[in-house]
């Protein structure tokens, strides 16, 4: 047995490549931006691969290679079921409704007639989304019909940054004014305004579509359930001030007791649909304090979820403790081997 590993800084690769090393399990590092990456993997059992959406040439690359050696009989972190999804939050609206899943109500637009008839005739507020983009880039609230005939035509004219610099230097100056950033930070955001990272030059704007989801009002917070295997641990993240937003706010809680207990029910039940190996899943709630689906990844920060104090197995028990998720995941791809 051996698994493929490609590699990457501040990636799950770091911990999975040292679990071999304390384990004893043969392993080697790969690149699967190679075009020899299958002679690569030759004698190897398996490939993992902690592919971002935010690396232009993972988008390109990794799904491409993951389901190939997949389909292949090869062992894949991500597979099929865990990834072909990931990054597309139209993509996820169409599986959450085909499983049935309780979800944020979600619409999508691919004539701007239909976009413009549409909002012409809703109720505001609404958010406007992109289908790419984690922390909450690329999120609007919509208050008004002539807002929303706004964006629906940049949507089907010259479109959206997927990097949105100007988003990106606000959020960093909110960070550095909380203490949670550094002034290199935020010059960083300035230099983006003028140098557009390669992610943005090489795969130009969004557009053609128009994706809302309705606005569910008086969420102080949302919940994320991560996944891995028979497991599950859980953050909750509270709004920015005078905002809607709580994905890539930093402002995390780790008690389970914030934690409300029905989000592990609901992702584990969803899982049991999806068959993930990984999948975090984030939450809001309607007026009867439902938990509604906002959006879903299989992947996630690597360090701030150390805190976490503990995690649910499928029965819904707690067990006290810390744990490494990143452990959890080549010790499911090797049981499968």
């Amino acid at each position: 047995m051996k698994i493929g590993i490609h590699h990457r800084d501040n990636s799950f690769s770091e911990r999975w490549i040292e679990y071999c090393k304390q384990n004893n399990v043969p392993f080697k590092i790969v690149n699967c931006y190679d075009s020899d990456i299958m002679e690569q993997l030759k004698d190897c059992d398996a490939l993992m691969w902690h592919h971002r959406h935010s690396i232009f040439k993972d988008t390109l690359a990794a799904r491409s290679i993951l389901y190939s050696l997949e389909q292949a009989g090869v062992k894949v972190y991500p597979n099929f079921y865990t990834g072909w999804h990931f990054d597309n939050k139209v993509a996820q609206k169409y599986l959450l409704e085909a499983i049935e899943a309780p979800m944020v109500p979600s619409y999508i637009f691919y004539e701007k007639e239909k976009a413009l008839e549409w909002a012409k005739s809703t109720s505001y507020p609404k958010v406007f989304k992109l289908k790419r983009g984690a922390g909450s880039a690329n999120v609007r609230l919509v208050k008004s019909e002539s807002q929303s005939i706004k964006l629906i035509k940049r949507a089907f004219g010259r479109g959206f940054s997927p990097s949105n610099p100007y988003g990106n230097l606000k959020e960093r100056f909110r960070l550095f004014v909380n203490g949670k950033d550094t002034l290199r930070g935020v010059m960083n955001g300035v230099g983006r305004l003028f140098i557009h990272k390669e992610f943005s030059k090489m795969n130009g704007n969004e557009k053609g579509y128009a994706y809302f989801q309705e606005f569910i009002p008086n969420n102080k917070f949302d919940i994320r359930i991560v996944l891995i295997g028979n497991k599950a641990f859980g953050i909750k993240r509270l709004v920015r001030e005078n905002d809607f937003r709580a994905s890539g706010s930093g402002n995390v809680i780790f008690d389970k007791d914030e934690i409300d207990l029905s989000c592990v029910e609901v992702s584990f039940n969803l899982n049991k649909r999806l068959k993930a190996q990984s999948i975090a899943v984030d939450f809001i709630f309607d007026a009867d304090n439902n938990p509604l689906i906002v959006e879903l990844s299989y992947g996630f920060a690597v360090g701030p979820y150390d805190d976490c104090p503990g995690y649910w197995d499928e029965n819904l028990q707690w067990h006290q403790g810390k744990f490494n998720p990143q452990v959890w995941m080549i010790e499911n791809v090797i049981n499968q081997i």
